[in-house]
């Protein structure tokens, strides 16, 4: 009967569970929370990580966008400027086809007015006066046409002459400018002048030549006239 007594509380035993108890159930649950604690943390890094090279990539962005608004704020003013130099030449343009135009008119005008007066007052005057001089026995003048060939050859005489001479003043001041930048030629120094040598004359020692006067010896009496 002790057996089996023995026997079923064995068999009890074996059916219930083992409950861990004390400190090791504690250790247990720490490394649970810290093993959890780790995976969150990888997982906070990595997003973390993210959010920075987020923060990278939008503030080079914002630079990017700030140096394109100022490269957009310089091609507005280049444009601006652009413009109105278009704007000016436009008006410049504009301008000059109509001065253009009123100097072809003009031009036109006075072709008619030449050869108006050349067809009736200028024809008519020139035939008198080459009746006049062959009446006179005088050659006739040189038609029109001589005499403006005459003059537009004077004229472009001129003109040469005139670039001639102003070509050869721009060179002569150029010349000029090249000789100042050089060191003029200086004089050469004189040379000392030679003095004349003076020798200096010797003094000639010469005797005086003076008059000796005859004394009488002495106890001789001086001679008397006799009476």
């Amino acid at each position: 009967m002790a057996t089996g007594a023995a026997a079923a509380s064995s068999s009890q035993s074996s059916s219930q569970p083992l409950l861990a108890s004390g400190d090791w159930t504690k250790n247990l649950v720490h490394l649970a929370k810290t093993a959890e604690l780790k995976k969150h943390a990888l997982t906070l890094q990595l997003h973390t990580a993210h959010i920075l090279s987020a923060h990278a990539s939008l503030d080079q962005k914002q630079k990017a966008i700030q140096d394109v608004k100022e490269q957009k704020n310089k091609l507005e003013s280049e444009r601006a400027r652009l413009l109105n130099c278009l704007r000016e030449v436009n008006e410049d343009r504009d301008k000059a086809d109509l001065l253009e135009a009123t100097l072809n008119r003009e031009c036109t005008d006075l072709r008619q007015k030449i050869q108006s007066i050349s067809d009736t007052e200028y024809a008519t005057a020139k035939a008198d006066v080459d009746r006049l001089r062959q009446e006179l026995g005088q050659p006739p003048l040189p038609s029109l046409q001589q005499t403006l060939e005459e003059k537009s050859a004077q004229y472009l005489k001129e003109l040469r002459l005139q670039t001639e001479k102003a070509s050869a003043s721009g060179k002569r001041a150029a010349e000029e400018v090249g000789g100042a930048d050089g060191q003029p030629a200086g004089k050469r120094p004189r040379g000392r002048p030679k003095g004349s040598k003076t020798n200096k004359g010797k003094a000639k020692e010469g005797a005086p030549t003076g008059s000796a006067s005859a004394t009488p010896a002495p106890g001789t009496a001086p001679n008397s006239a006799a009476s």
